[in-house]
């Protein structure tokens, strides 16, 4: 009985004795396997960069990739000019105007981005509807007007101390943009293209001539002028950043048929504010 006793006893301890030399092993390893781990002192954003969030459910939760955002809403500033004249039947090109006083101003209010891509976000549409102020400064001593057959005439003026003549074009313009994106730097930064086409409506549209008597006056006269109440074009659009480039041109002559010179509106400019 006591040498079955003292046999249990010794298998016990043996039994004892290999769970702690086990046990040791497992945690000698899980310690080297820690002190292989070296700290990285890098900036978080650097290292995950390159990490692209598709989506993952776990637990409930769902972690879904950045949705894709355009670039339109903002404030642009241009440069205006007329392409492709053809003065046939005028004896002057009294359209010629003054490219660096020749400004417009496009304050786009909102936009609508549409992801085209079901795991990625650099490719999109954007959609969007603003307000186009737009001027020409003709030269100092011609306006313009309407005949009896409503076909843009030349007028001379005849004021003195003439500080400048101008007209100027006030219309709606809706683009719908396709933009592609190239990620540099992190998430947050990216070169962008985007071209589309556009619509505009025009609204209002005037002539000022300023003169100088002994103060600054101005003769303003507000007509349609055979401008087109309607029109159409192509937009183009790139930018990193803060610097943001576009260029607009029109498919459609700038006065109606037959109602004046050929003229083809160009501008290209600047986005000065992007919100």
């Amino acid at each position: 009985m006591i040498n079955i006793l003292s046999s249990k006893i010794k298998h016990f301890f043996s039994f004892v004795l290999l769970l702690c030399i086990v046990f040791l092993s497992a945690f000698t390893s899980l310690a080297q396997i820690t002190d292989t781990i070296i700290p990285v002192h890098e900036n978080p954003e650097k290292l995950l960069r390159h990490v692209r969030l598709g989506q993952y459910q776990s637990n409930d939760v769902s972690i879904q990739s950045n949705e894709f955002t355009g670039h339109l809403t903002g404030i642009d500033f241009g440069f205006n000019m007329f392409l492709n004249e053809n003065y046939s039947g005028y004896d002057s090109e009294f359209m010629k105007n003054d490219l660096l006083h020749s400004n417009s101003i496009y304050v786009n209010f909102d936009h609508l981005s549409i992801g085209l891509q079901h795991n990625k976000n650099t490719i999109g549409l954007v959609a969007g509807v603003g307000l186009q102020l737009y001027n020409y400064r003709l030269n100092d001593n011609i306006t313009i007007e309407r005949d009896l057959f409503d076909v843009i005439q030349p007028v001379p003026i005849t004021l003195e101390n003439i500080k400048k003549s101008n007209l100027t074009i006030l219309a709606v313009q809706i683009p719908l943009l396709a933009e592609f994106q190239i990620p540099v730097g992190s998430l947050g930064n990216r070169i962008y293209f985007s071209a589309g086409t556009y619509g505009r409506i025009r609204l209002l549209s005037h002539t000022k001539v300023k003169y100088k008597l002994e103060r600054n006056e101005k003769l303003k006269t507000a007509d349609n002028f055979s401008i087109r109440d309607f029109g159409y074009g192509i937009m183009v659009r790139t930018g990193y950043r803060w610097v943001n480039l576009f260029a607009t041109y029109d498919l459609v002559p700038f006065f109606k048929d037959n109602r004046g010179p050929e003229l083809t509106p160009f501008t290209f400019g600047v986005t000065l504010i992007s919100f």
